[in-house]
């Protein structure tokens, strides 16, 4: 009987030891992924991927990958990411005689009523988007002109408070953390638009709580994302979930859903993004009063941080390019002779702030990895490429806006590669440049609803700080947005820039 429980032991040993070299020699070499290009210890296990996950470089780390094995690359196990030009049409559209790909529960899904964000099933999804549809057409927009224009004017307002502060340094200027100046900006924008309310950044020159709550959880959210690979360390991990931790979470979500029952008690109609959800939610259409808060909660974010990063990114690379930051700045003041001419229909057209802005979200694309779909059940074609069922396929935006192969001179700032006359002309070196792989807003039903929005926003604040003052590189204190991580959000880094008000 012992020698019988001894051999029960080895043999268990055996097993364990055994099973997982079994299981990385199957996924290297004979599962139906091991033929797609990359690196064998990435195909093999989760945890190379895991690993450059958590440690923020896996955008760098993917884009290299890309370089040495093509535009298909497997970086786990059961998931394929893409650098392709097709990718954005075979992963994110419907395309006819295929099944749409869904969303992977494992990164979309989260605790709580669903949202726009949340949604998986496509018919959830559809509702939801058809009553958030009319608050982002072009009529709200410009019925919600005053209210955008009205933070742009107190983000100058604060600026030139600061300088007013500095009269012995005002000469050669003072030295600023543009960043968080964006961010106060737009979010305030959103709160107001959304809620009726800003977040008063502007106001109190600092982050809202909920904001830096937002920020400082970004990186936690990670962990909590990568230990869903591992089913037994996310049990243990939500088991150990503090009662402080969980009150702060249901905090942060009460706080917005305090937000949209003012805005609900509101009598007076006011043309913003959330009037037809809330009217259509009274009349039991439309969204549930849980997926109006989920919804709106994800959107404050959305609808935020990430127009704010693309708008650091331009202010931080027109910093170190001043050839065309001079050339930009000097269209913007002979366009307008006062800042009272500046609105959104008299920066609408405006073809090299236009090529500026898209050269920023080329290079700075705020989300800069779109995550995951699945291959349905019995396995589709993406890229050329088929793929069995339950194979998750990813997007890699950053990898693909710097490919040598997509662009001339691929990882410089040159706003001219988006001009008519350029890419037009047969001898300029940006006629072969591929500028339909930048989606920045993405394609397909799960397009984002903001982008109007978001464009406005982007030519206002730029125009008018550029005609307010004369912005420039702090010596020393560059950033190069090559070195900033992403955890899920791009990384917050000071974007220090030298800033003086302009000579008239």
């Amino acid at each position: 009987m012992h020698h019988l429980s001894l051999l029960s032991a080895i043999t268990a040993a055996l097993t364990l030891i055994a099973y997982p070299v079994i299981n990385w020699v199957y996924y290297a070499f004979f599962h139906p992924l091991a033929k797609i290009p990359g690196p064998r210890k990435w195909g093999a296990s989760r945890l190379p991927f895991v690993k450059s996950f958590l440690q923020g470089t896996i955008i760098q780390d993917i884009e290299s990958l890309h370089r040495q094995y093509g535009p298909i690359l497997r970086v786990g196990p059961d998931e394929v990411t893409f650098a392709h030009p097709d990718a954005w049409s075979d992963i994110l559209q419907i395309r006819p005689n295929h099944q749409q790909l869904p969303k992977d529960p494992l990164w979309w899904s989260h605790p709580g009523p669903t949202s726009i964000l949340s949604a998986i099933d496509a018919q959830t999804h559809a509702r939801i988007r058809r009553a958030l549809v009319p608050g982002f057409t072009e009529r709200a927009l410009r019925a919600q002109e005053p209210i955008l224009l009205h933070y742009v004017d107190l983000l100058i307002e604060r600026l030139r408070e600061i300088l007013g502060a500095n009269p012995t340094e005002m000469g050669d200027g003072i030295v600023i953390n543009i960043l968080p100046w964006l961010n106060f900006t737009t979010f305030d924008i959103f709160g107001d638009l959304g809620f009726g309310e800003p977040f008063n950044c502007l106001q109190h020159s600092e982050y809202h709580p909920w904001i830096a709550m937002l920020f400082n959880s970004v990186k936690a959210s990670s962990f909590v994302s990568a230990a869903k690979f591992y089913p037994l360390i996310n049990w243990i991990l939500l088991k150990c979930i503090p009662p402080s931790l969980r009150k702060m979470q249901d905090d942060h979500f009460r706080f917005i859903a305090e937000k949209v029952e003012r805005r609900m008690n509101w009598e007076m109609e006011r043309s913003d993004l959330i009037e037809h959800t809330l009217k259509e939610a009274k009349e039991g259409k439309g969204m549930s009063r849980g997926e109006i808060d989920s919804t709106f909660a994800i959107l404050a974010t959305a609808g935020s941080e990430t127009t704010a990063t693309v708008l650091g990114g331009i202010v931080n690379y027109l910093s170190i390019n001043p050839d065309k930051s001079n050339i930009l700045v000097h269209k913007i003041r002979s366009k307008f002779e006062s800042e009272s001419e500046i609105n959104m229909e008299s920066v609408k057209d405006f073809p090299y702030l236009n090529a500026v802005i898209h050269e920023g979200l080329r290079l700075c694309p705020p989300v800069p990895w779109i995550m995951p779909r699945l291959v349905p059940a019995g396995g589709d074609t993406v890229c050329g490429t088929w793929l069995p069922g339950g194979t998750r396929v990813s997007i890699q935006a950053y990898s693909l806006h710097r490919d040598p192969n997509c662009f001339y001179s691929a990882s410089s700032f040159i706003p001219e590669r988006w001009l008519t006359e350029e890419y037009e002309n047969q001898n300029s070196p940006f006629h072969e440049d591929k500028r339909e792989v930048v989606q920045t807003f993405s394609v397909g039903p799960r397009s984002c609803l903001g982008k109007s929005l978001a464009w406005s926003e982007l030519q206002l604040i730029l125009v008018r700080l550029l005609w307010a003052f004369d912005i420039g590189a702090t010596e020393g204190k560059q950033l190069r947005w090559e070195d900033l991580r992403t955890f899920l959000l791009v990384e917050k880094l000071p974007i220090e820039v030298t800033i003086k008000k302009r000579a008239f």
